[in-house]
């Protein structure tokens, strides 16, 4: 999958996120929003300018989202995101109403419309978490130019294939191919028994 079908995905197949703000204390605030349209590089939503919600987006301009769908854990497909935002302000409201019908019922004439204000994630990372695959399926994109973090377990040249890595992995991602032994970082959980089981000290988490 390319960056725009994790957008896509947000916007079509789940909707409803649960987003993440900072208060002036700095404090997490959290709040249920959903996201409206995308484009190859940056999702779009909306709020009305009288929310705690619009003052913490204008003071930080930054949020985390994540998205999940699925019946139960084992059914479960999350995508989270951490992006930059900004107020795009009333101009898109009417397309994002023609887009999502549902928003009639919350704010019916046009009068009420406008005290709301479109928002822009034109900047950020994200990730995709599918449970409902075996073994699990992660992957990691960017969008808006950011740059993608290093994250993971990684298997450096101290490896001596010994394999007590092998038996802990709940996942079976260690490829024993070659030495150094590599991690499939496609369906890693990111559990690190990995490093803890090593004896060689071989196995070092990225970006600590």
């Amino acid at each position: 999958m390319e960056t725009k079908d994790y957008l896509d995905y947000v916007v079509h197949q789940i909707h409803r996120t649960i987003v993440a703000t900072v208060d002036e204390e700095g404090l997490p605030v959290t709040a249920a929003i959903d996201m409206m349209d995308c484009d190859e590089s940056s999702l779009y939503f909306l709020t009305a300018r009288g929310k705690g919600f619009y003052n913490r987006l204008i003071r930080r301009q930054y949020l985390a989202f994540t998205a999940l769908k699925g019946e139960d854990t084992m059914s479960s497909v999350a995508v989270s995101v951490r992006g930059k935002v900004r107020e795009l302000g009333y101009d898109r409201i009417p397309d994002l109403f023609e887009k999502n019908p549902y928003m009639h019922a919350i704010y019916p004439t046009e009068e009420a419309m406008h005290a709301l204000t479109v928002f822009q994630i034109y900047e950020g990372t994200g990730e995709w978490f599918d449970l409902s695959k075996k073994p699990i399926e992660r992957a990691s994109f960017t969008f808006g130019g950011a740059k993608k973090a290093a994250d993971g377990y990684h298997i450096t040249d101290r490896c001596t294939g010994c394999g007590a890595c092998i038996g802990v992995c709940p996942q079976g991602c260690i490829v024993q191919d070659s030495l150094p032994y590599e991690i499939s970082q496609t369906h890693c959980l990111h559990c690190g028994n990995c490093m803890e089981a090593c004896p060689a000290g071989a196995v070092e988490r990225a970006g600590r």
